[in-house]
């Protein structure tokens, strides 16, 4: 099994910019699979972006595309999203998750094992 801990959430301007953080207990088989997902009141948990076990394929959701950026730490036991240019339908809570599969649909929740408890992202206009 695998802890996960997000940090780096907080309060910006619409246009600035933020770094998340998601620090795994370990490089494991749980986590061949790293994504981030984000939730805004009312609405459906929603996937942001996605890397593989070396961090050579990544994923976006469209909305953050050329906007956002996911990678893996030199030890790889962590997960960073850059987030320039935010906007303010960009607020939610941020969560990390990881799952032991390299052949899975990295948009869907249900595909991850282990989830963070999340860090709140406020954009103001």
């Amino acid at each position: 099994q695998v802890q996960l801990v997000e940090s780096g959430g907080g309060l910006v301007q619409a246009g600035g910019s933020l770094r998340l953080s998601c620090a795994a207990s370990e490089r494991t088989f749980y986590t061949r699979t790293m994504g981030w997902f984000r939730q805004a009141p009312g609405k459906e948990r929603e996937f942001v972006a996605g890397i593989s076990w070396s961090g050579s394929r990544t994923y976006y959701t469209d909305s953050v595309k050329g906007r956002f950026t996911i990678s893996r730490g030199n030890a790889k036991n962590t997960v960073y999203l850059q987030m320039n240019t935010l906007k303010p339908e960009d607020t939610a809570v941020y969560y990390c998750a990881a799952s032991s599969s390299i052949s899975l649909i990295p948009n869907i929740p249900n595909e991850y094992d282990y989830w963070g408890q999340g860090t709140q992202v406020t954009v103001s206009s």
